[in-house]
Order: C-alpha cells, then structure tokens, then sequence
C-alpha cells in the first residue's frame, strides 16, 4: 500500500513509518519538526520506498498533493504533551482542529481512508474503570487550558465521522492511551523518559502529587502494529478503538522501578502540581483501557513488559547521559 503519515518524525509516527517498511510498503511522512525530530528518521532515509518532506498539515496545498495516489493516511501530527498544552492552549487547538480539517478535506478529494490518531484524554473525568469506546465523554470546562488537547481530539473524532457520513470517506479512530519507548522526550512533560533522565544524572526522580494515581503503559513499537494492523483491515474502519496496555502502575512504582532498573541513587520525592506546571492541575486517579474491541480485531497487543520497556530505554539513554558528564 501507499501510505502517507503526518507528524511521520513523531515519537509514534517514526515508529508507524518503519512499521509500514518492514511490510514492504511506500511510506511519505509529512512533519514541521516542531515536536519530532529529523533524527527520529536517520535510519528511514536511504530507504528507497520511504520520502520525508518538511511541511505543516495545515497546508492544504502542500497536504492534497502528497495525499494523492495514497491509499492510507495516518493523521499522527499534533500538539501534544501537558506543559506544552498548558503553555500554549490556543496552539494546541490551531494545530490539532485546523490540520484535521485539511486532513480530512483532502481525504474527501483523493478517496484516501484515514486512521486518525485520538487519545485516551478524551474520556476526561469518567468515572467507569477501565474506560470503554462506548462510554460518555465527560470532559472537564472549557475554560480550563488542561482541556484544551482533549477537546481538540474529541472534535476531531466528531469531523471525521461527520465527513465519513457526508462525503464517504473511510475513518477509523485510535485512542491512544500512555505509549513509551525509543526516541519519547520528556520535554513536554511525558513521565517516563523524565524520570530515566533524572536517574541517570543522578537528580531527585520528581513525582507529581502523592504518586497513588494509575497508568497503563505500552511499547511504541506495540502501538505501531497494532494501528497498522487496523489500518490494513476493511472491517476497522468507520469504528474507534482503544489502544494501549491494561497492566496498571502507579507512578511513584514507576519512578521506583527506573530508579532499580539504572541502578541509580537518585532519590524519589513528591513535587505539588501547582509547583510542576505553575498552575493547579487536575490529574486523573485511573487511566485504563477496555482493549476487547482491539483484542477481537487483531489479538493481544502488548508484547513488551514495562521493565523490559524501562530497561531498553535506560540502556539507550547512557550514551547520552555519560557524554553529558553525569
């Protein structure tokens, strides 16, 4: 198949990219490097079926022409991350509604179907554990910056099935829930590579609130078959999936864990959250998935267990770290 990704320098984008390759398909991503990275594509880029072109996914122009002639696009590229969602809620919503929009218009003219890349934050403050496609969405007040991404991602589902229903295009949604692995930053605020950074440097490993709050994580190279997986079967398309581990953590047991893992000193302390994004943050106690709907389609997605996903990225990280002089 042709395939185009937009944010294809992405964190997940770069792993669907090779995910795609090794089945043997032709792969374009689309990405501004404003979040991933040229880097992430070093090892793509003497791949003859692979192309990488700098660009934003709000530009329709730029998006219809490498749209055309694919059979699949993968709409991967957002702002994303909590600080930088706090920092910047009006971009947040530019960047994820307005490139939706072109996305899918796009879609319409070229008859490309499109897997578009959702979140688990979209199940906002539901109460009903694990969450389910078919719950409610009980996201918080428009007022609340923290907000701004789950909307964003739940409007964008909203269009993509308006333009499903309207102009026949082929959409399929993925909610995708906590995904770690090679090549994640903790930039923007993602909790795992943050907490292997800090062991490493041998600083304080910082947990947000008390660390009693859950979450399920997956391997990005688990997440990246399961979506082309769905993306390759007819019967996917039209429906939403949950995407992601239900084996439950809590996060001072994670930061305790990468402190074991490296082998580190660093000691875990407890930071508030008002002194972490400099504003209070209402983070949710429990973030696990219903995965029977993506189970029955494609089988069991988790190959990887978390101390073989932390182990992997401590080893990746100490280059990086002893280079740094710590």
């Amino acid at each position: 198949m042709r395939i185009l990704v937009t944010g294809g320098a992405g964190f997940i984008g770069s792993h669907v990219c090779e995910r795609w390759l090794e089945r043997g398909d032709d792969v374009v991503s689309l990405d501004d490097f404003s979040s991933g990275s040229p880097g992430n594509l070093s090892g793509l880029e003497a791949h003859p079926r692979f192309r990488a072109v700098e660009g934003s996914v709000r530009d329709s122009a730029r998006v219809e022409t490498l749209m055309a002639g694919r059979d699949v696009v993968f709409h991967l590229a957002a702002a994303v991350g909590v600080r930088r969602v706090l920092e910047h809620p009006r971009e947040t919503f530019e960047t994820n509604i307005e490139g939706t929009r072109v996305v899918l218009n796009a879609a319409a003219k070229c008859g490309a179907r499109v897997l578009f890349a959702s979140s688990s934050e979209v199940y906002g403050q539901g109460l009903r554990i694990p969450f389910r496609e078919e719950d409610p969405l009980l996201i918080g007040t428009t007022d609340e910056p923290r907000w701004s991404y789950a909307f964003s991602k739940a409007a964008g589902e909203a269009l993509g099935f308006a333009h499903a229903r309207e102009s026949g295009v082929k959409f399929l949604v993925v909610r995708l829930f906590n995904t770690v692995g090679p090549r994640q930053t903790g930039r923007y605020g993602m909790v795992l590579p943050r907490f292997v950074r800090q062991a490493l440097a041998g600083e304080p490993i910082t947990v947000y609130g008390d660390g009693t709050q859950t979450r399920c994580f997956i391997h990005v190279r688990d997440t990246a078959r399961a979506l082309v997986s769905l993306a390759s079967m007819d019967a996917s398309y039209g429906r939403v999936f949950n995407v992601g581990s239900t084996n439950e953590v809590t996060i001072l047991s994670l930061a305790r864990l990468v402190r074991r893992i490296s082998h580190s000193d660093s000691p875990v302390v407890h930071m508030p959250y008002r002194e972490a994004y400099g504003t209070e943050m209402c983070d949710l106690q429990r973030r696990r998935p219903d995965v029977t709907h993506l189970c029955e389609s494609i089988g069991e997605p988790v190959s990887f267990t978390l101390e073989e996903t932390v182990a992997e990225l401590v080893e990746s990280a100490l280059p990086c770290s002893v280079s740094q002089g710590t």
